[in-house]
């Protein structure tokens, strides 16, 4: 087996990318406390920690060189997203860098998108939506990338769209595809294409922050457990919490395999296995939930209250779930890929 067919089997992390995966672990340690977070839900943004984030190279490192990027793969991508769920960045940096990427792919990127001083966003939905759609970025994006029709166009506003309560505490807005200024980025089968392929990166980067948000959530009630007592034994050593924490350990890692081996495909073998980021994003939007449901009950009363971090984790669990759709229509994508294959056997 050579180099190439080994790395279709193994997704283990180089030296590379564990430096990577520990620098933004430490930024987001340093400059996003759950303090940080509550404190930006009303906006579902914070522009501070965007700047920071930007000034360190999170939105250049995914451009090609080509763009004054650094060409960071998708696998190095997912690494990042994991730590912006681990601690619920108020940014949107997946949106961000997925819409900037499908810009440079189509030749329309510039300067001030590819360095994050104007933040780009579009519309996660698989099914092309008419009229009035939500964008998760609606309300902090300098520019919005829409597909109508055959055409992928961009639309700017001279006044931000209104943010629009949420569960996820998302920047999220209602769009008017009639916006102060349209336009038209590409059209045809290929920009269609691309658009779905930038459809494909933002499941893959949201399964994989969706997995950083599982496995601090169930740090989180692993901590708990374990200084908990009853009947003189902590409760992490009873079967009713120590079962449940160990799903949520295998859903961490199943997750994170499949994003990981979904990424690498989409940048070497984009045809091969198209049902691969659609998977990512369906299972993490159904384990997500459950997992940070369960880690709210281990925490009981403490658990459920507004300024518990559990809570906190909960309702984004379940809100970045949502941004992108319904999760049954990426589910019935897959389906029609697999089912598309085999007929063609």
């Amino acid at each position: 087996m050579d180099r190439y067919e080994l790395r279709r089997l193994d997704y283990s992390l180089t030296e590379d990318h564990e430096a990577i995966q520990e620098a933004y672990k430490q930024f987001f340690k340093t400059h996003c406390s759950i303090e940080t977070v509550r404190a930006a839900e009303a906006s579902g943004f914070d522009k501070s920690l965007w700047e920071r984030l930007c000034a360190m190279g999170a939105t250049t490192m995914a451009l090609p060189e080509l763009v004054g990027g650094d060409g960071a793969t998708l696998v190095d991508l997912t690494l990042v997203a994991e730590e912006v769920g681990r601690s619920l960045a108020p940014v949107p940096w997946i949106d961000h860098v997925c819409a900037a990427r499908l810009l440079a792919r189509l030749g329309a990127v510039d300067s001030d998108v590819v360095n994050g001083k104007q933040i780009a966003a579009l519309d996660p939905q698989h099914d092309s939506v008419s009229g009035t759609r939500l964008i998760p970025a609606g309300s902090v994006a300098d520019q919005i990338l829409i597909r109508d029709g055959q055409d992928v166009v961009r639309l700017t506003f001279a006044t931000r769209p209104a943010k629009v309560d949420n569960i996820g505490r998302l920047p999220m807005a209602w769009v008017d595809p009639a916006a102060d200024s349209r336009t038209v980025v590409a059209s045809g089968a290929n920009a269609l294409a691309e658009y779905q392929r930038a459809l494909d990166e933002w499941r893959v980067l949201m399964g994989a922050a969706l997995v950083g948000l599982v496995e601090e959530t169930m740090t989180i009630a692993a901590e708990f457990a374990k200084t908990r007592y009853t009947l003189g034994v902590p409760i992490s050593t009873l079967q009713a919490i120590s079962h449940p924490l160990a799903n949520m350990a295998i859903t961490v890692q199943g997750g994170r395999n499949l994003a990981r081996r979904a990424a690498w495909f989409l940048d070497n073998e984009p045809d091969e296995r198209p049902e691969l980021a659609p998977s990512a994003f369906v299972f993490m939007a159904e384990e997500a939930s459950k997992a940070a449901t369960m880690a709210v009950h281990i925490q009981g009363g403490l658990g459920v209250s507004a300024e518990a971090a559990a809570t906190a984790y909960l309702v984004r669990a379940r809100g970045w779930a949502l941004a992108g759709g319904d999760p049954g229509v990426s589910a019935k994508y897959i389906a029609e890929i697999v089912a598309a294959r085999e007929g063609a056997k």
